[in-house]
């Protein structure tokens, strides 16, 4: 088996040389694509990571009444019935239900707009909580929800529909995008690879026809081209990863000391995009030159 392995090495090493023009194609081709899709991926994920922290915004807000809205004010006894049931909510993060009362909701407006409460002889602003659900998109679903049991004390239920839905609908399409470009990035790929190592495999058809003529196996002769295919895959990712990396060190710092980032506002970490790259070079090589190889073999 040992000796075997070393036969189809050194029979890939001397087709490598033998066809340096071929495999230094198939080598750029490779690189090109993972580079593209390493950039996809990087692009993508940030994003992604960037509809998703925009959906934070997404809340649900319960608005209890006060003297002046109300024929009472809501009672604290009715403020820990509401808590209770948005704490048990699975829908809700936890620690996802935050209380504000009117003296807090006050000085944050204070904050905000001073010249909207300077003049104000009391306080017309309700004890509120903000709701913070695992998923923008059950908003609707918790909203309708807390208003079709009608609790006591409770006001208005609101989640500013038109701005929730416009964030949800763009956080959404930018997923689609996303994944539907990082499958076409693969399957151009894959062609692109394929095709490169069709010309390499056909410029030494007689080779293999020979070699069937004599008695060799299907996979005696498919091994080294396999082999060929894996560095030549392994070869091109490892320099599309030095290509991004020096992008990553370099271009990256400077557009983001422009642009600015949020702090949960991140792409996948390089050391998964690069295994990714890593593994998909050497399943793109390997495959295209098996694939690509069979029809050689019907001698």
């Amino acid at each position: 088996m040992r000796f075997q392995f070393q036969l189809l090495l050194a029979e890939s090493m001397r087709s490598l040389r033998a066809s340096l023009s071929t495999t230094f194609a198939a080598t750029m081709t490779v690189l090109i694509a993972m580079f593209l899709l390493g950039l996809s991926i990087a692009l993508g994920s940030w994003v992604v990571s960037w509809s998703n922290h925009v959906k934070k915004d997404v809340q649900v807000k319960v608005f209890f009444c006060t003297e002046h809205t109300c024929e009472r004010e809501v009672t604290l006894q009715q403020i820990g019935v509401v808590q209770r049931q948005l704490e048990a909510d699975p829908r809700i993060k936890e620690k996802g239900v935050t209380f504000i009362s009117k003296d807090e909701a006050l000085e944050i407006m204070r904050k905000r707009s001073p010249e909207l409460v300077k003049d104000l002889t009391y306080n017309p602003l309700p004890h509120a909580f903000e709701i913070q659900p695992n998923r923008a998109e059950d908003v609707v679903a918790i909203a309708a929800d807390l208003r079709a049991q009608r609790f006591a004390g409770v006001e208005k239920i609101d989640y500013g529909r038109a701005t929730a839905r416009r964030i949800i609908r763009v956080g959404q399409v930018i997923s689609i995008i996303f994944f539907g470009v990082v499958l076409l990035l693969l399957f151009a790929s894959g062609l692109l690879i394929a095709n490169t190592i069709r010309l390499s495999i056909y410029a030494r058809r007689r080779e293999i026809e020979v070699m069937k003529l004599v008695g060799a196996s299907n996979w005696f002769v498919r091994g080294p081209f396999m082999l060929e295919g894996v560095f030549t895959g392994l070869a091109g990712a490892l320099l599309a990863i030095i290509l991004l990396l020096v992008g990553k060190e370099i271009a990256l710092p400077a557009i983001l000391g422009k642009v600015g980032a949020d702090s949960d506002v991140k792409a996948l970490a390089f050391a998964w995009t690069a295994l990714i790259l890593l593994g998909l070079g050497l399943l793109l090589g390997a495959a295209g030159s098996g694939l690509t190889l069979r029809r050689f073999l019907r001698v």
